[in-house]
């Protein structure tokens, strides 16, 4: 069969494509792909069935890795690579998965934000557990003028610190060395690609306190943008998972987020992530003066939320 790139019906976003293999892809016909993950924001690629070196070596086309081949699921890895045992469903693992059950862009935590991820499906749920994809470009384009100007110079901290006890009560051990790190990010509201020229909304779960807004303020003006962009169907993708099913996405154009499923069943993806160009995607490194405003917000809110809810998860 012959590359075929087909937009998805119904959507102003993403792709499917097919006549491909990943394996054995030439760098043309990487080329045209990649102009394709760049146009539609996200590509589906059925039937890859890639193994954990094949997701590495076809992420690190995109560039440099952040992770390669990480499971993503609910199910431990035994040392010959299978999986098997369910997760408990009140382990931090558990509980860091159900959060990305909320719309987020990945990797706005840490100085250097993704450039693009990918998942490949090796074992799927019968019922739910999809992912769904938002478009935070023709979300931003849509929005009234006058939300566009006054957003335009406003920022806000990124942390999943944040985010674990915002949307699920939740407040894991801080350890530097892992996504609970005690920074917070500040990141422009309104993104501009830097491939692209094209601007969008960059916001999310891990979004919180804008300087200069009150805290409600901050809030509702945070949740008024995610509302708007995921209101309107073309602008939402859910992708029902099959086995050997490969999706990857731009994360500095895009949102997404894990859905339900019953947590009994298996579920497993290979999760690798790239990492972004720092000239466009570093917001500042910890030893930076200016990362103790981040810190110092962050104090505060997760004083606020634990007093809202003082028995944690």
């Amino acid at each position: 069969m012959p590359l075929t790139i087909k937009p998805i019906e119904g959507k102003v976003f993403g792709a499917i494509v097919t006549g491909v293999s990943l394996v054995d892809m030439d760098d043309k016909t990487f080329k045209t792909l990649y102009q394709a993950f760049l146009e539609y924001g996200f590509l589906v690629l059925p039937e890859q069935f890639l193994s954990e070196q094949q997701n590495i070596e076809f992420g690190k086309r995109f560039g440099e890795l952040e992770f390669g081949a990480l499971p993503l699921a609910n199910q431990h890895r035994n040392d010959d690579g299978s999986f098997s045992t369910l997760v408990k469903l009140d382990s931090q693992r558990m509980r860091t998965n159900r959060g990305n059950e909320a719309w987020h862009t990945d990797s706005t935590y840490w100085p250097v934000s993704s450039k693009c991820a990918m998942l490949s499906a090796l074992k799927v749920p019968n019922v739910g557990g999809q992912t769904e994809l938002a478009d935070m470009r023709a979300g931003y384009a849509s929005l009234p003028t006058d939300l566009q100007e006054q957003i335009e110079s406003l920022s806000a901290y990124h942390s999943t610190e944040f985010s674990q006890a915002n949307d699920l009560g939740d407040f894991p051990e801080r350890d530097k060395n892992s996504i609970y790190h005690g920074e917070a990010y500040l990141r422009p509201l309104v993104k501009v690609h830097p491939e692209t020229g094209v601007k969008n909304l960059f916001i999310g779960r891990h979004a919180f306190g804008i300087p200069g807004l009150s805290r409600q303020r901050s809030r509702e003006l945070l949740a008024q943008l995610l509302e708007h962009v995921v209101a309107e169907p073309t602008r939402v993708y859910q992708h029902q998972w099959r086995e050997g099913d490969l999706l990857v996405w731009d994360n500095r154009a895009l949102l997404h987020r894990a859905r339900p499923y019953d947590y009994s069943e298996p579920r497993v993806l290979i999760g690798t992530r790239v990492k972004g160009d720092e000239a466009s995607e570093l917001a500042y490194y910890p030893n930076d003066p200016k990362a103790q405003a981040g810190r110092e917000a962050l104090a505060l809110e997760l004083d606020v939320l634990r007093a809202q809810r003082p028995h944690g998860f």
